[in-house]
């Protein structure tokens, strides 16, 4: 009998064996993944009106830069970290002392027409805006004045700068207009032209048609551009709808009409983080929120003491700031060259709100602190106060608000003056006429970092150091990394001059301000840059974005046999 058994179990596990042998051979059912593809209508509501199509008049129109940002192509263009990529130019490279600049166009670059575009077009343009039709500012204008083209072929051309000048990527970012179109257009019937209601670019979308109603133009369809030197974006068509405020672009979310809102203010904000549909993106805007000091104005010699500047910054909550008045759309800033730049120092000295260690610090300076609270005063009996002049809308008069409270905290007094942002920059910052400032400082369209007018000794009389910085250590370091083209040397010259900026405090640090808007769950693939250096920017990754998807076969590796 045992025996027996035994057999019995051994017929048993072979029987158990051959079934899971047979299993194993059974057909598998195909497993398929989703996969982008095209095809699809991306319609989005921007806040503004249209003005013209047409690179050359659209620096004063943010809704128009959006939609030509699709049409038309620069020679270069820049990524999230503001570092230098190829557009228009297959190729590009400069001399090692940073004066000569060559370009190749890719061969396969056409206008939408089907014509190629060429080193031609390129020199038009240029010429195009250095005259009196463009509205590019006058110091472009003169830049390009002053460069030499050559023309080496169709497709090749150089640049000749009158000395090194390492930002001057930034300037070859312009939409390149097609001359065989333009050229009988004198450049004062520029803004009159039919080209700015039709244009023709050479960019990942053409232009199919504008939305007109009541006489008013409402939108702008785009189509994708089959004939893209690049591979071509997934979404097929992207309709521009236009809204004069965020709230109705919004609202135009909630009822369906549009899948993307181009700006979230603060009105709506809350709102549209809470929706289950929409997300929300936000990114680091070009712009820096600071206090400038008057370090060259005796009426506050107190200024130009460093140990006084890091207690006036220490006693400042600038978290609160962010948080309260700026309902958390801005970043706390502690360095002039704005985060996710490539030139940011990540490990900057950065001063939390601290009123105890300010106080310490005033005491260290010989200030006599009344120990019932109260104005600080110097050892020759002066009170540490100074008159902070600020813009008058709503935002920055409550942030100035908060700078007085904060420092009236350690016993600093300040007094308010509330006045247009034109009469700060015409009548305070640029004559020095004031002790204390209260300003942003934009930097829109110019990814490189160099901060050179701001802070640079040469520029503190009639430039734009308004706090009339003189050290000569952080002046030199800027004045290298203007002309220095190796981007790890500057980045290590720019490092050292903002450990330096950190120590001094010239001026005071507060906020980088960010920018949110909102693309509807159903879009897929939407990917963002976490820093603008226009709000174009954000649709720079748009041909990655896909609304339609296919089934494909998921590859399963095949395991290898031993022999």
């Amino acid at each position: 009998m045992k025996k027996l058994r035994w057999q019995i179990l051994v017929v048993a596990v072979t029987i158990v064996i051959v079934a899971l042998l047979l299993l194993s051979q059974q057909p598998v059912t195909p497993s398929f993944l989703p996969e982008a593809a095209s095809g699809g209508i991306y319609t989005e509501a921007l806040i503004g009106s249209m003005g013209r199509l047409n690179p050359m008049l659209d620096w004063n129109n943010s809704a128009d830069r959006d939609v030509n940002r699709l049409i038309f192509s620069g020679l270069m263009r820049f990524d999230s970290h503001g570092l230098p990529q190829p557009d228009l130019a297959e190729a590009w490279g400069n001399s090692p002392d940073g004066t000569l600049y060559n370009f190749s166009i890719r061969p396969n670059a056409v206008w939408h027409d089907g014509e190629p575009v060429t080193t031609d077009d390129v020199i038009f343009t240029i010429e195009m805006i250095k005259s009196n039709g463009s509205l590019f500012p006058q110091d472009i204008k003169d830049l390009w004045s002053q460069i030499e083209i050559k023309r080496f072929d169709d497709k090749t051309l150089q640049f000749k700068l009158p000395e090194p000048f390492a930002p001057f990527l930034d300037y070859v970012t312009f939409g390149v207009l097609p001359k065989h179109l333009l050229e009988n257009v004198p450049a004062d019937q520029l803004a009159t032209a039919d080209f700015n209601l039709k244009p023709v670019g050479s960019g990942a979308y053409k232009f199919s048609q504008l939305m007109v109603s009541g006489g008013q133009i409402t939108g702008v369809a785009l189509v994708v551009n089959d004939k893209y030197y690049l591979p071509q974006p997934f979404i097929e068509q992207v309709v521009f709808r236009y809204y004069p405020n965020s709230a109705l672009a919004f609202d135009a979310y909630k009822q369906g009409e549009v899948l993307g809102v181009s700006q979230l203010t603060n009105d709506v904000l809350q709102e549209a983080l809470a929706s289950t549909t929409l997300s929300v993106y936000t990114s680091r805007l070009p712009q820096l929120g600071l206090v400038f000091l008057n370090l060259n104005n005796p009426d506050v010699s107190f200024l130009q003491n460093t140990n006084v500047r890091q207690a006036l910054l220490l006693g400042v909550n600038r978290s609160s700031i962010v948080s309260h008045i700026m309902l958390g759309q801005a970043i706390v800033a502690d360095s002039p060259i704005l985060t996710g730049s490539w030139a940011h120092y990540n490990e900057i000295k950065h001063y939390d709100y601290d009123p105890d260690a300010a106080m310490t610090l005033l005491k260290d300076e010989g200030y006599v602190i009344p120990a019932g609270g109260g104005e600080v005063r110097a050892k020759d009996g002066s009170f540490l106060t100074f008159t902070l002049v600020h813009p008058d809308d709503t935002v920055h008069t409550q942030i100035a608000q908060a700078i007085q409270s904060d420092l009236a905290l350690i016993g600093v007094k300040v007094d308010l003056q509330s006045v247009t942002y034109d009469s700060l920059q015409n009548d305070f910052l640029a004559p020095r006429n004031y002790q204390a400032a209260l300003a942003d400082l934009n930097t829109s369209r110019t990814p490189d970092p160099d901060p050179y007018l701001f802070w640079h000794q040469s520029e503190a009389t009639g430039g734009q150091n308004y706090s009339q910085w003189d050290n000569r250590t952080a002046s030199e370091f800027l004045e290298t990394a203007r002309t220095e083209t190796d981007f790890a040397t500057r980045a290590r010259l720019y490092r050292n001059f903002q450990v330096i900026f950190a120590k001094e405090l010239p001026s005071l640090p507060l906020y980088y301000p960010v920018y949110s808007y909102g693309v509807d769950g159903q879009v897929q693939g939407v990917q963002v840059a976490n820093t603008l250096y226009d709000i174009s920017d954000r649709l720079a990754l748009i041909h990655e974005w896909y609304l339609v998807t296919r089934r494909t076969l998921e590859q399963t590796p095949i395991p290898t046999t031993a022999p």
